[in-house]
């Protein structure tokens, strides 16, 4: 026996939903975006996170153009500064490379990265 409803029936319900304000893949992609751009997630994991789960390219460009460079500069500054003790404690040659790669796995992008861990080795000395 097959399950749930046909295409056909999906779509209307669907549509039906989007009409009444119930289904915005718009304002998900900018809740999405502001909620997890505060916990220090950079645009390109942001922009990953929303294509898995399936919002159009448009919506995710437009709700990524919210966030400001010199805020996801600020949030990579803080980032590293919460993690860098424990990187130097474990590991004192180590820890610059291990905070750029998780300021990219975070999301960041590269120059901003490189800016980070530049200042952070600088301020390490």
């Amino acid at each position: 026996m097959r399950r749930g409803a046909s295409k056909d029936i999906a779509a209307e319900v669907v549509a039906d939903l989007a009409g009444r304000g119930y289904v915005d893949d718009a304002a998900f992609a900018r809740h999405w975006v502001t909620t997890r751009a505060a916990r220090g997630y950079g645009a390109a994991r942001l922009r990953a996170e929303l294509r898995a789960r399936g919002v159009a390219t448009a919506l995710v460009d437009a709700a990524l153009a919210t966030l400001e460079g010199e805020d996801q500069l600020a949030q990579a500054r803080a980032l590293a500064r919460r993690r860098l003790p424990a990187l130097r404690r474990a590991n004192p040659e180590r820890a610059a490379t291990r905070l750029r790669d998780q300021l990219l796995r975070r999301g960041f992008a590269a120059g901003i990265v490189a800016r980070v861990v530049r200042e952070s080795a600088g301020a390490g000395e």
